[in-house]
């Protein structure tokens, strides 16, 4: 790797990514006293092995990986159905169970159908930039992201499926969709959500809706969760009532305090402070990404710094605004905060895409 590519790194994301990480594994540390620290110290492995990899990632051109991206999709999709014949745990069949490591396949996914749909919009877009706004040429784009999302929505796992959605509808975005497709897609939305609520959803679905909307219709069973969380949340103050000593969080009624409700957990020990940094972060970190796709040096790393960020801000939010009761529960992870050997390693090789992308660009085109 040239120097060149080094200064032209957008280091500023890998600085904040492991900011946040380690702020996450502090709140784990707390998390996770009564089990005698086990979630923290694998979690302290896992980043580790994110950042090795997240290295090797970086080193790799994102071209060698737009050009195998097939295989790694086609390999992936063949996970996506394996993974439906494991045992549910926690009532999806979402993880191979390898060891002392859970594999998640719908996490690694992400990235790799990203890089696949890069690929397949980029091949369209070869005969002209309007390309994609050819029906049969559009088909082919959500029929790649479509075979996936079915597969994970199966398992089921919605907020996962979701996730694709926002990265591809960003991609799309960014590769010229007409607005037609767009005020198309509005209107099916707002006419699907209520045919799918009352015809296809499963009843657990639509019991997480109804206690979104009123949770207080039933504090002790399925509202119980988001109650506490906001309780803890509430409770933090300024400054958190501190580590180790949070009621919810020690007397456990924070459930699952390690993954989906991690951020609760540090709002009530670390106060608004730290959680408000953290937002702060997040929105520097997405920011970036966007620089980074509007700077890349070609169309495919536009694509794929635009898909990643799609990732990263639905995560965000979504973790975010479930925990506070402003969003349904989905079961979201926090990037680089919730415990998830998967998802770390994940989130580190968006990074290190990333960083390859920015590596790569001319940036003294946009210094002016």
């Amino acid at each position: 790797m040239r120097k060149r590519e080094l200064k032209n790194m957008e280091w500023g994301i890998l600085i904040a990514a492991i900011i946040l990480s380690i702020i996450g594994m502090v709140a784990l540390f707390s998390a996770t006293q009564e089990t005698e620290y086990d979630d923290f110290k694998k979690q302290l492995i896992w980043f580790c092995v994110s950042i090795i990899v997240m290295v090797i990632v970086m080193l790799i051109d994102y071209e060698f990986l737009v050009k195998i991206s097939p295989g790694l999709y086609g390999l992936f999709i063949l996970l996506l159905i394996g993974v439906l014949f494991t045992e549910p745990i926690n009532g999806a069949s979402s993880w191979f169970n390898i060891g002392f490591f859970s594999f998640q396949p719908g996490e690694f996914a992400k990235i790799f159908v990203i890089l696949f749909l890069a690929f397949t919009i980029s091949k369209i877009q070869q005969k002209g930039k309007t390309q994609i706004n050819k029906p049969t040429k559009l088909l082919i784009v959500l029929a790649v992201v479509g075979l996936p999302v079915l597969l994970i929505v199966k398992q089921p796992d919605y907020g996962t499926a979701i996730a694709f959605i926002v990265a591809t509808a960003l991609m799309l975005l960014t590769a010229g969709i007409d607005k037609k497709y767009i005020i198309g897609s509005i209107l099916l939305i707002v006419i699907a959500v209520p045919l799918l609520y009352f015809f296809i959803l499963p009843e657990h679905a639509k019991t997480r809706i109804d206690i979104f909307l009123n949770p207080e219709s039933d504090p002790r069973g399925a509202g119980y969760n988001i109650l506490q969380s906001q309780l803890a949340i509430g409770a933090g103050g300024l400054t958190g009532m501190g580590l180790l000593k949070g009621n919810q969080t020690q007397l456990g009624f924070l459930y699952p305090k390690t993954t989906d409700f991690i951020f609760s957990v540090i709002g009530e020990e670390m106060g608004f402070v730290v959680a408000g940094s953290i937002i702060i972060i997040f929105v520097y970190l997405i920011t970036k990404c966007i620089y980074i796709a509007k700077t890349a040096k070609d169309t495919t790393g536009t694509l794929i710094a635009s898909g990643i960020t799609g990732i990263f801000l639905f995560h965000v939010i979504e973790n975010i605004g479930m925990v506070m009761g402003l969003l349904p529960i989905t079961g979201v992870p926090l990037p680089f905060i919730s415990y998830g050997g998967s998802s770390m390693i994940t989130n580190f090789i968006g990074i290190g895409i990333l960083l390859n992308i920015s590596g790569k660009r001319q940036k003294t085109i946009f210094v002016k």
